[in-house]
């Protein structure tokens, strides 16, 4: 650029960026931080951008990568931006002469196949305005971040695939030490935060021995420490992530590592996805060492504080974790029964048959994100490491009047103060002062934490540590510290899933209520 820049130049150790003035902060989008990894880079680590003598033009979002669609009339259908190779890319929201302020670093959820950086609902400016620098990164979905083959294996010095979406996030904290304070944000207060699968990126992160050291705190909403695939071995019953590999490249008709490296990458996660590719994590025994829940249970995760909870509905939006309904109560409960044996009563009791529907759903949710919650923060409390619990279970009449009170995500809008540029079918909250209330609580708590590790709001309550009584800030309309909520659930959920571990070749991730796994020895109608 010839001309003297009209906007703020960020001075980044890895090169000058011009960004925007918008109002009360300065913002720079698309910075990349990785090369581009399409070509010969698929399936590898990601490589850092060179600095660069140049400025660079931060004025607009980058590439996002490359995704299958959301499902059309679903409440998270938004628009992305275009997508390709080169979208290892982050954005940052800082207030105007920033100094030493905390960083809160955003990885955005969708189930590790979507979702991007630039996503309105989850815009950085309102939590930058509070007196934070925000940072959203995209990092590698689908096919493209978490295919583990053999062949990919033998390529690496550490002979080790899968995890790439996982190393990208590393590499992004990674950029974010070298160069965020060249906008006024502290390397030593970084806040690394997600919802779904963003949250369950956060529990990786915990685990990831490479990302130690790169963050000070850590907020995990609605996300899952279920099991995880295994590199080389088939353990829990669910196949290695190398022989899930080999059977993608069958599907896809591919001959080769390279053939699938020639292919367009759009088409390629399209084609994936029709073949049911699940994206997840894989035990390597290098990026994820072992089990997550081994490892939090172990003390061998990150010793950083950590915020997390999770929604009163999380699955009436995410139809695919739905159990199966029966055609009748009495088909539930005979399935039920037949399923889980000494510990059906239990189970009916917590969720009866007189709604199968209903209560599928509720066993779902508590098993799959208020499980994994309660586990995080029992580990946490047990290795003397901070933790903060909350269940958000806050209805408004457009999201109760379509049945889905405090859905999956329900609590974004309300972190990131975006409820009006939430997505087109997402139920909007009324604009009243009790929403604007709540949303300025939320938002309080979330930049506390981020700033020292202690969430607090004006005009709420105090919110005590999971550690004082297992205390869990129950956010209705509004915010409650409670000891009482869901007697007996988490111990029914370890109960079960205790079992299914222990047999070490029974499935126990996603599989609850009508979709547990079949005793051995079960009749086939079961």
């Amino acid at each position: 650029m010839n001309q003297q820049p009209d906007g703020p130049v960020a001075r980044f150790p890895s090169g000058a960026a011009l960004g925007r003035t918008e109002g009360a902060l300065n913002v720079w989008r698309g910075l990349p931080y990785a090369l581009p990894p399409g070509g010969d880079l698929r399936w590898r680590p990601p490589v850092p951008v060179p600095d660069r003598a140049d400025l660079f033009d931060a004025t607009a979002f980058g590439l996002a990568c490359p995704q299958p669609l959301r499902r059309r009339g679903s409440v998270y259908e938004c628009h992305i931006e275009e997508k390709g190779d080169d979208c290892l890319n982050l954005n940052i929201w800082a207030p105007k002469d920033a100094s030493d302020l905390p960083v809160f670093v955003w990885i955005h959820g969708g189930n590790l196949l979507r979702g991007a950086g630039s996503e309105a609902l989850t815009d950085g400016a309102a939590l930058a305005r509070r007196g934070q620098v925000v940072v959203t990164i995209n990092y590698r979905l689908n096919v493209h971040g978490y295919l583990a083959h053999p062949h990919l294996s033998a390529e690496s010095p550490d002979g080790v695939s899968g995890n790439y979406g996982l190393l990208d996030q590393i590499a992004a904290l990674q950029w974010v030490q070298r160069n965020i304070a060249a906008v006024g944000g502290d390397p030593d207060n970084v806040t690394v935060a997600g919802e779904s699968a963003g949250a369950l990126s956060v529990y990786y992160l915990l685990c990831a021995p490479a990302a130690r050291g790169l963050f000070a705190r850590a907020i995990a909403q609605s996300g899952h420490i279920c099991s995880a695939q295994h590199l080389k071995e088939d353990r829990h019953g669910m196949g290695s992530g190398e022989a899930a590999g080999e059977r993608l490249l069958a599907a896809l008709g591919a001959i080769s590592i390279d053939d699938l490296r020639r292919r367009d990458p759009q088409e390629l996660s399209l084609a994936a996805d029709a073949a049911g590719f699940a994206a997840q994590g894989v035990v390597d025994g290098l990026i994820l060492p072992d089990q997550p829940l081994t490892l939090f249970r172990t003390g061998q995760t990150a010793p950083v504080p950590l915020l997390a909870g999770w929604n009163a509905r999380e699955i009436p939006t995410l139809e695919f974790l739905r159990p199966p309904v029966p055609a009748s109560p009495a088909e539930y409960e005979r399935i039920i029964r037949a399923r889980y044996g000494d510990l059906a009563d239990r189970f009916l009791a917590r969720y009866p048959a007189d709604d199968p529907a209903r209560s599928g759903d509720a066993a779902a949710g508590d098993a799959l994100f208020g499980w994994t919650v309660l586990a995080a923060a029992k580990a946490q409390v047990a290795n003397g490491r901070p933790a903060h619990v909350y269940f958000f279970d806050h209805g408004y009449p457009e999201a109760d009047a379509r049945d889905l009170h405090a859905f999956h995500a329900a609590e974004l809008p309300y972190v990131f103060d975006t409820m009006r540029q939430s997505p087109p079918a997402w139920p909007k909250a009324p604009d009243t002062e009790e929403e604007a209330a709540l949303t300025r609580i939320i938002g309080d708590y979330w930049t506390a934490f981020t700033r020292d590790g202690t969430p607090t709001a004006e005009g709420a309550p105090d919110w005590p540590p999971y550690a004082d009584r297992g205390a869990i800030l129950h956010i209705a309309d509004r915010p409650l510290v409670r000891r009482d909520l869901f007697p007996g659930m988490y111990e029914l959920v370890e109960e079960d899933f205790a079992r299914r571990r222990a047999t070490g070749t029974t499935p126990w991730n996603w599989l609850v209520g009508t979709a547990a796994p079949r005793p051995a020895g079960a009749d086939a109608r079961t």
